[in-house]
């Protein structure tokens, strides 16, 4: 079959649907944590008009408390104003003393009463409240300063809250609103990025399923088997499957009745060269012309070559990986094979003076035989052909560990490390070759070897000469 699906493609589409995989997972991440960072912010604006609002609330409470400490002023004791404090503002000093204060300030600044350090700043030019927050005792206050007129003369009344809104705010930012929200989107973060993983398994899973896949195998993917959003993007990839694989089963289909008919005129034709051949051989003794030598074994030598390529291609197309799926493996006795195929080729190999041996051992495997065979027949053909005469050829089988091979060993020119990786492909060639072939032999082996899930390991032979063709076989 010469269609074929190159390994690149396979690995951009593996590439891709991790690409897309990756993308989803981060455009979900995304999509579901900046909602999260949103709602935060929106939270602590939330948090920031609150008190807003508690701080209004304080201000204005501590400005209703200056006028009743200016009425608490019943005297005057001494040059000192004499108080009877009023019940709201006897209760906001007992509610928490170490957060309250007050003062009674005359108008050059001096206390007449209360605490000495709210005077540290100039009276009120007017009789405006004003209000400012101020650091004492590592407490941040909330402190109102109003002149008000009372009995005993203008003074300056100061009162202070030690119970700032805006520094519980900013502890209230930072404790209830910051670390909380940091924490949730943290392990938001974390339960979405494992949710999200675990929600995009089967679609990592059908893209190893795509990347393990051999670049001939056009099989149908699993539908059942995707998740249901994925169905659609199987469905397209099955209807491409079955495209290309109608296009490659007719292409085959072609090649092996354009082989399988090419067969039989080119048998005939060769036969009837074959008599030409021996004609052209015989001395004449009639004194008779003899046929041109020369010409009739050029065009022996071309029939052969291409009643050869006919059989390969036939042998390629009735080898190839898919078709051969759906027929049932059967036990092989490859010692038996092994001696079949050396009776075979024993006598090409004894006219070139070529040692044929065979190292056998007795081992079964499950396999197609005749493919098996066809493998064995390739590998040895090419062994003895392209083997110097006098050479040595030996075909083994055996276990080694827990497989079992085939393998054939030759002492000819060998095949260096840049061919090595090339001679598996189909009609190559290594340059400068002088044996007749159609660069079908290996091509065919390797074929056989995918049908019977294993590839061609190339080496070289004994004291690094020749070539050296093993096929591990599942034992």
């Amino acid at each position: 079959m010469l269609y074929f699906v190159p390994r690149t493609g396979r690995r951009l589409r593996a590439s891709a649907v991790l690409g897309v995989t990756r993308g989803l997972q981060r455009r979900l991440l995304v999509m579901l944590i900046v909602p999260l960072v949103l709602l935060a912010a929106i939270n602590a604006w939330f948090e920031y008009r609150s008190a807003g609002n508690v701080a209004l609330q304080q201000d204005q409470r501590l400005q209703a408390l200056v006028p009743l400490v200016a009425d608490s002023i019943v005297g005057d004791a001494g040059g000192r104003p004499l108080l009877m404090l009023a019940p709201p503002v006897q209760e906001f000093l007992k509610d928490d003393p170490s957060a309250a204060a007050y003062a009674i300030i005359d108008v050059d600044g001096q206390v007449l009463q209360g605490e000495e350090w709210l005077a540290d700043e100039l009276p009120p030019a007017d009789a405006e409240p004003q209000f400012h927050s101020e650091e004492h005792g590592g407490v941040t206050w909330r402190i109102v300063r109003q002149r008000q007129q009372t009995i005993f003369g203008e003074v300056v009344v100061a009162v202070g809250d030690g119970t700032d809104a805006r520094q519980q705010w900013a502890r209230s930012i930072l404790l209830r609103v910051l670390l909380p929200n940091l924490v949730l989107i943290g392990a938001a973060a974390f339960a979405v990025g494992w949710a999200v993983e675990r929600a995009l398994r089967p679609l990592r899973a059908l893209k190893e399923a795509v990347e393990r896949r051999s670049p001939r195998d056009l099989s149908a993917i699993d539908e059942a088997a995707s998740p249901e959003e994925v169905r659609p993007l199987v469905d397209s990839l099955n209807r491409l499957f079955g495209l290309v694989n109608a296009q490659a089963e007719s292409q085959r289909r072609f090649v092996a009745d354009a082989a399988h008919q090419l067969r039989t005129p080119l048998a005939g034709l060769q036969a009837q060269v074959e008599a030409w051949a021996q004609a052209a051989a015989a001395t004449p003794q009639d004194g008779t012309l003899a046929l041109p030598t020369e010409q009739v074994y050029k065009l022996r030598s071309a029939t052969r070559r291409t009643s050869q390529l006919a059989n390969q291609l036939l042998a390629l197309s009735r080898a190839d990986a898919r078709g051969m799926h759906s027929q049932p493996q059967q036990r092989v006795q490859l010692k038996s094979l092994c001696e079949d195929t050396l009776e075979a080729h024993l006598d090409a190999a004894t006219a070139r003076g070529i040692d044929l041996g065979l190292d056998a051992e007795p081992v079964r495997v499950m396999g197609h035989e005749w493919l098996l065979r066809e493998l064995m027949s390739n590998l040895v053909d090419n062994a003895v052909k392209y083997s110097h005469d006098g050479g040595s050829v030996t075909i083994r089988c055996g276990r080694r560990g827990s497989e079992a091979f085939l393998e054939v060993e030759d002492d000819g020119p060998g095949v260096s490390a840049a061919d090595c990786s090339r001679i598996l492909e189909r009609f190559y060639r290594v340059p400068g070759t002088q044996a007749e072939g159609n660069g079908l032999g290996l091509a065919i082996a390797e074929e056989i070897a995918r049908v019977h899930h294993s590839h061609l390991q190339l080496g070289a032979g004994a004291e690094g000469r020749g070539l050296k063709v093993t096929l591990p076989l599942p034992g």
